[in-house]
């Protein structure tokens, strides 16, 4: 892990800490090895990771292939979610209209860039969720289509 050169009383000594868990360390000084009870529990120092939840967006980038459903739910019924926050600038589509795979049903702006949101389903439209104008967050269900 980490190595260390000290000199004690003119005597020089090559440290390097193996490994530790909890308040034990194993260390090895001139090529003997030591485990060694610490008085405190020690914390080895790491990078932080930026820990995000995982959003899958409803659309693909091969708007001809139809992703799978659920087992219980009827084939190609679902939602269309937000696939990042930003504000809906124009909707394609009205309750009850016929959809198919890879039809354009909404444009979202997101950082100052228009998105089209496609369908990965087919089917009607049941329910839109958000309307022009308003602010969707990522992983928001945005249009509910269903048989």
């Amino acid at each position: 892990m980490k190595k260390f050169k000290f000199n004690i009383h003119g005597n020089q000594y090559d440290a390097e800490i193996i490994s530790v868990e909890d308040n034990i360390a194993t260390v090895e000084i001139n090529g003997t090895s030591y485990t060694v009870e610490v008085d405190k529990s020690i914390q080895p120092t790491k990078t932080p990771k930026l820990v995000r939840s995982v959003s899958v967006p409803s659309t693909d980038s091969h708007p001809s292939q139809v992703k799978t459903s659920g087992p219980g739910s009827p084939k190609g019924s679902g939602s269309i979610k937000s696939p990042l926050p930003g504000t809906i600038l124009e909707l394609y589509v009205r309750e009850g209209d016929k959809v198919k795979i890879g039809q354009k049903l909404l444009m979202l702006e997101a950082m100052k860039m228009e998105n089209n949101i496609n369908s990965d389903k087919e089917g009607i439209v049941l329910a839109i969720n958000k309307h022009k104008g308003d602010s969707v967050m990522e992983g928001d269900v945005l249009i509910v289509i269903g048989e």
